[in-house]
């Protein structure tokens, strides 16, 4: 089945508003900025977005996130964008942050129709008896927190019960990919994209070389994706980082 899809606008067509969207990328390695970009354009809000971390002030995630297109975000971490932590802290998006082992592995457990599992990350924390602030008031009271965690004990040993996480949709980045979806990803960018990918009930995928793939050499197969978009090689070649480092 050819998956391959004429634009990232035509892509992202089917995302309508208040839709939950894994989206891949590890800090800004592997964010499928171009389908960002057209959701971006196409103006749906009210996201429910899961990702490891939500871009940096002007990229990636970022963008529909100053665009105020996002109104929920699951992830593990807050990093170098500004607007993000004030829209958080003002009550503007509401935000779960979890432990980053446990975001890979409900998005890994989705993915594999595992609907929950047990595990010992956030024990003794306010992981586990509830309290983190989820949403704030305008006035900076918590307006929805946390809920409490189940506790299980196995062979001595507390865990907590985590449900595994499914998006309507999930947008990642590759490295290559061929018409049917099957997908290489490269170095870092293989963090979240390959978990994002399994989470969503219809994946679409940007892909910097269409190419024909030795089966050996394929990170995910294409069982998981939808739909496929092949990138120019301007749009293959804009890959920022978030922070430059020039030893004098």
């Amino acid at each position: 089945m050819n998956k391959l899809v004429e634009s990232a606008a035509a892509a992202v067509s089917v995302i309508g508003e208040g839709s939950s969207i894994a989206v891949g990328g590890f800090g800004l390695a592997g964010v499928p900025s171009v389908l960002l970009r057209a959701l971006l354009a196409g103006g749906v809000g009210g996201l429910h977005v899961v990702s490891n971390n939500c871009g940096t002030d002007g990229r990636g995630l970022g963008e529909l996130l100053a665009a105020g297109q996002i109104a929920r975000v699951t992830g593990s971490y807050v990093g170098e964008n500004k607007e993000f932590a004030r829209q958080y802290l003002a009550g503007e998006v509401e935000v779960e942050l979890i432990p980053q082992g446990t975001l890979a592995e409900r998005l890994r457990a989705g993915g594999s129709g595992i609907p929950a599992f047990y595990t010992p990350a956030g024990v003794g924390t306010l992981v586990e008896s509830g309290g983190i602030p989820w949403r704030y008031h305008p006035d900076g009271t918590v307006a929805v927190a946390s809920p409490p965690r189940e506790v299980r004990v196995f062979d001595g040993v507390p865990y907590l019960l985590e449900r595994s996480i499914v998006t309507d949709f999930a947008l990642v980045r590759a490295l290559k990919g061929d018409i049917y979806g099957n997908l290489v990803f490269s170095k870092a960018a293989r963090n979240f994209n390959p978990l994002a990918a399994m989470a969503g009930r219809v994946t679409i995928a940007e892909v910097e070389e269409l190419c024909e793939l030795d089966p050996a050499e394929v990170h995910l197969p294409g069982i998981f994706v939808r739909h496929v978009v092949a990138l120019t090689p301007e749009q293959a070649a804009d890959k920022p980082i978030e922070k430059k480092v020039v030893r004098s």
